[in-house]
């Protein structure tokens, strides 16, 4: 018998969780996304799930011959655009849409030789400081590239930095809204402004031609703690499960794990949970984390170790070798952890729990 950890994609969640997004805006073009090899969950597991988007958005080239290579014809998008010139030749042949950020990508696309005609999606910086033109520059960006024979059409980007929370007491995307409107008003072109959190945030007062919807998908809240994945209507789309392999009676005073970080103040009844940082758990998750034991929640104690945790069965007395574990997800008796209330004891967000299972966890796939 294998080592009893898995990650179980559910691929009835990712489809009920592309039509909250799609429900939430209804009149738009819904890209779902992909990078990060979707999230961690494997761009081919979920490809099936995601067929009734409108098109995909992802990171590079290789990423886009794997959504091509299953067949799909319809849109792709590079979000970080071009990496080099010789990246033009395969957004030919393959078909693909891009990102144009930066000026050296401008320069590139002014060389380009061939017959290809390209959607470009050219990138404002709002305030996000990371990627694209300022509006003071963003209109001669677009003009530079507006004339150009290899250029088909123009849609005007933004990502906003502050959809998921709250800026200075003000509505996260206000600021950035205001300045993108101002800057574009004058310029013909599409849209694509919302990512997951303006989707389920602001779809009422957003337009957005094109939605990019990412963690939304995976069934991860992007406001957690404001709100849960309950209140988005959202369905955990990944669960890391496992067994207890032994078990251990605990006395008072006695420490559990690496440096003792644990010291019993009672008797207890401890697990051990087939599951560590080398699977992805994160090792600075701390006692009290919460975990679920044949579907009854309890927490994790002591320090995770590289191939194994231990977690508390003091109120589960039915537990023992063989017991299931659920790290995050969805029990086989439908009981849900989420993802988010996880990530959060270790101060990190759900997205980085999905993206660091490691490749010694075997996926399976429940329709």
């Amino acid at each position: 018998m294998s080592r009893p950890i898995r990650a179980v994609i559910h691929l009835s969640a990712l489809r009920h969780n592309l039509a909250v997004a799609r429900n939430m805006m209804p009149d738009s073009q819904l890209l779902a996304v992909v990078k990060a090899n979707a999230y961690g969950h494997g761009i081919e597991r979920v490809y099936d799930a995601f067929k009734q988007a409108d098109g995909f958005a992802l990171l590079d080239i290789a990423e886009a011959k794997r959504i091509r290579a299953l067949g799909w014809q319809g849109k792709i998008l590079l979000l970080e655009g071009l990496f080099s010139a010789t990246d033009l030749k395969d957004c030919a042949a393959l078909d693909l849409s891009f990102t144009i950020h930066s000026q050296y990508q401008i320069d590139w696309l002014k060389q380009f030789q061939g017959n290809a005609q390209f959607d470009v999606f050219l990138k404002m910086n709002s305030g996000m400081n990371r990627l694209g033109f300022t509006p003071d520059s963003y209109g001669a960006a677009w003009h530079s590239i507006n004339h150009l024979a290899c250029v088909q059409s123009i849609t005007h980007m933004t990502h906003f930095s502050d959809a998921d929370g709250e800026r200075f007491g003000e509505q996260g995307i206000r600021y950035q809204q205001e300045v993108f409107e101002a800057t574009v008003k004058d310029l013909p072109g599409q849209r694509s402004i919302s990512n997951s959190a303006a989707i389920l945030r602001y779809s009422a007062q957003l337009h957005s031609d094109y939605i990019r919807s990412g963690i939304m998908l995976y069934g991860s809240s992007p406001d957690y703690p404001t709100h849960n994945i309950q209140d988005w209507q959202l369905e955990p789309s990944m669960s890391l499960r496992s067994q207890i392999i032994a078990v251990q009676q605990v006395q008072a005073t006695q420490s559990v794990g690496y440096g003792s970080r644990f010291i019993a103040e009672q008797p207890l009844k401890i697990g051990i949970v087939a599951c560590g940082y080398a699977d992805g758990y994160q090792r600075i998750s701390p006692t009290g984390t919460p975990v679920l034991v044949d579907s009854v929640r309890t927490q994790i104690v002591g320090r995770v170790s590289m191939d194994m945790l231990a977690v508390d069965l003091s109120n589960i007395p039915d537990a023992d070798v063989g017991s299931e574990v659920v790290l995050w997800g969805k029990s086989s008796q439908g009981v849900v952890l989420a993802i988010d209330e996880v990530a959060a004891r270790s101060d990190t967000v759900g997205y980085e729990l999905m993206c660091a299972v490691t490749l010694r966890v075997p996926f399976e796939i429940e329709s």
